[in-house]
C-alpha cells in the first residue's frame, strides 16, 4: 500500500501552521509558571520516563474529547486561561495536537520543539510519575 502522505509531511504541514516554543524558552520555572504544560504521551511512557514538573497529563487519544465543553469527557483543565504547551517524546504528536486544537478554536497554544527528549536532554528537572 502507498501512502499519499507520510507522518512526516503530516508534522511539516502542522508545523507550518503552529507556533513553537524552544526548551531554553521555558527551562526555568519562573519562565513557565505562566503557561500550561500539557503531556501528550502515553500514561506508560509518564510511568517509564518521568515527565516535567508542573506538567498535565492528557493522553493524545482523549485531547479532542476534553478539549470540546460539549463532550462528556470535557475536562475542566482546558478552560484555564494560561497558555498551553503542548508535548510529547519528539514534537511530532505534540505538532499534529497542536494544528488540531487551533482548528478546534483553541488560540493560545503551542507545542514544544522536540519534545521530551529535547528536555532531558538541555537538564530539564523530570518529576517521577508512578503506577496508581
Amino acid at each position: 500500500m502507498a501512502l499519499k502522505m507520510g507522518f512526516m509531511q503530516l508534522v511539516a504541514d502542522a508545523e507550518a501552521k503552529i507556533r513553537r516554543i524552544s526548551v531554553p524558552e521555558i527551562l526555568a520555572p519562573e519562565q513557565r509558571c505562566d503557561k500550561l504544560l500539557i503531556d501528550l504521551r502515553d500514561v506508560r511512557e509518564l510511568w517509564r520516563e518521568g515527565t516535567i514538573p508542573g506538567s498535565v497529563h492528557v493522553p493524545r487519544g482523549l485531547l479532542e474529547f476534553w478539549v470540546d465543553p460539549q463532550s462528556p469527557y470535557y475536562n475542566k483543565i482546558f478552560a484555564d486561561t494560561r497558555p498551553l504547551v503542548f508535548f510529547c517524546n519528539k514534537g511530532w504528536r505534540s505538532a499534529l495536537a497542536t494544528e488540531v486544537v487551533q482548528r478546534m478554536g483553541l488560540e493560545n497554544v503551542c507545542h514544544l520543539e522536540g519534545g521530551f527528549e529535547a528536555w532531558v536532554a538541555a537538564g530539564g528537572e523530570v518529576e517521577a510519575r508512578v503506577k496508581k
